[in-house]
């Protein structure tokens, strides 16, 4: 029997009031929700295909770091994702001292990001204040080994839609998951609220229907389950062209759908603009005070520059264009009488 549309009205209701994801670092507070701004998580410190910063964070050296850290602040980022997985180094050790180096020079709320359970508890243990950890399956052997640490740690955890038989295309089948992972982070006494499940973008070029069961996913994980969700916001479009306008229309339908984060690029000022007017449009921009802001700022910096006109020299102390004026005048005069 069907419950009455009220008792389902109600549900949802308490499941919304609770959906409220709060990060944290040493000074500063983070809210991911329904109710607030899309939150963007900062992508860029993450040597995973990029050699350079991989081999100076191996040598100890975290100078790009520091700088890809400020640049993604600076260009809207309210948390940042911390990586340092890198073949043959002490992950651990340099995901630790990077999480302390980035700390150090920004106040946002970060995401531990490792596959390794050893660099997490690292990463964990340097932390200052309620991280994001990213992440886990559903998979039992990684649930039991990572839900302990969010339990012991009090963070909230990124929970990843897929298990011991691979990622599903069929969307019921990734929710099921899901759900698996929040009622087993409820066992070990970790809140639903700091759960965010990641739907899984697949590739459009290979999956038709990938950014269908993205959207699928969310509005169930939203309306069933009461949680946030996030994910890689570039998936999505990788291998094909135009890349920069895929990912900006995903994040914008995502954001719809009740998507609340992504980890993401905020230096692509496609993506930034999609969120920017996908948070206005979702009335997260009270009296579209940030989207006028953000507009004004872009057409200032198209705006062609004005010509410069060099003022004419002074010839021996006497005013040139004054005197030139004053001829043209009297000329004028004489032609009139």
């Amino acid at each position: 029997m069907t419950p009455p549309l009220h008792r389902l009205s109600s549900s949802l209701g308490k499941l919304l009031q609770n959906m409220e994801t709060v990060l944290t670092s040493a000074t500063k507070s983070v809210r991911i929700g329904p109710d607030h701004p899309f939150v963007v998580i900062g992508e860029r410190i993450n040597p995973t295909g990029r050699k350079l910063l991989a081999a100076e964070m191996a040598a100890g050296n975290f100078d790009r770091v520091r700088k890809d850290a400020l640049a993604q602040v600076a260009a809207g980022a309210v948390v940042l994702d911390v990586n340092a997985g890198i073949p043959l180094a002490d992950e651990p050790a340099i995901l630790a001292e990077a999480i302390r180096i980035v700390q150090s020079i920004t106040d946002v709320p970060l995401c531990i990001d490792s596959s390794v359970i050893k660099a997490l508890e690292s990463g964990l243990a340097a932390y200052q204040g309620k991280p994001l950890l990213n992440s886990v399956t559903g998979e039992d052997e990684r649930l039991e080994a990572v839900l302990p640490l969010v339990a012991k740690y009090g963070c909230a955890v990124i929970g990843i839609s897929n298990d011991e038989t691979g990622i599903s295309e069929d969307p019921a089948v990734r929710f099921a998951i899901a759900k698996k992972i929040v009622d087993r982070a409820e066992s070990y006494g970790i809140p639903r609220e700091d759960v965010l499940i990641d739907p899984l973008a697949m590739p459009i070029g290979a999956v038709r229907t990938a950014g269908q069961s993205v959207f699928t996913i969310v509005r169930r994980c939203r309306e069933e389950l009461g949680v946030n969700t996030c994910c890689g916001a570039s998936n999505i479009s990788f291998g094909l062209p135009g890349r920069p306008q895929l990912n900006g229309a995903f994040v914008a339908m995502a954001i719809a759908a009740g998507m609340s984060c992504a980890i993401t690029n905020p230096l692509d000022a496609e993506i930034k603009t999609m969120i920017m007017a996908g948070d206005a449009l979702m009335g997260h921009d009270e009296n579209c005070a940030n989207w006028l802001k953000y507009a004004r700022a872009l057409q200032a910096a198209e705006a062609p520059a004005a010509p410069v006109v060099a003022a004419p020299k002074p010839e021996g102390g006497r005013d040139v264009e004054a005197e030139r004026a004053a001829r043209e005048a009297r000329r004028a005069a004489r032609r009139g009488g």
